[in-house]
């Protein structure tokens, strides 16, 4: 999850590291920069969400002044960078369940997305055109 400045605050669901270091197989990051920026969100509504079943309702700076098309996504340039797998090839199916071993993993794994979103945004132009 991120919040202003692209920074990851939360790195919850331990499941897919712990299945890695049970199976042994190495983790892909995946660093995604544009995809947040299709709607400027001022505000949300939480019962609307609530009643639509969706997880939040965003409010844009545009809606409802627009109507419909204030709803409408921006066309923001999306950039998908792949890092280096993360090995665990010192580690063996025991380690998933150690939860000490799980956060450094854990912590490892968030501090190279951030460093890729860093330096994804050091290179970028614009929002909407890469």
């Amino acid at each position: 999850e991120f919040q202003r400045g692209f920074r990851i605050r939360l790195f919850a669901a331990v499941a897919h590291r712990r299945v890695a270091l049970q199976a042994g197989a190495p983790i892909l990051p995946v660093a995604v920069v544009g995809a947040e920026e299709i709607y400027p969100v001022i505000g949300r509504v939480e019962p609307l969400a609530r009643l639509l079943g969706m997880p939040f309702f965003p409010l844009p700076p545009t809606w409802p002044w627009t109507g419909p098309l204030g709803l409408a996504p921006l066309p923001t340039k999306w950039t998908i960078d792949i890092g280096q797998p993360i090995h665990l090839d010192g580690y063996d199916a025991r380690a998933a369940a150690n939860p000490a071993v799980v956060d450094r993993l854990s912590e490892q794994v968030r501090s190279t997305i951030q460093r890729m979103l860093l330096e994804r945004l050091a290179r970028r132009r614009s929002v909407f055109f890469g």
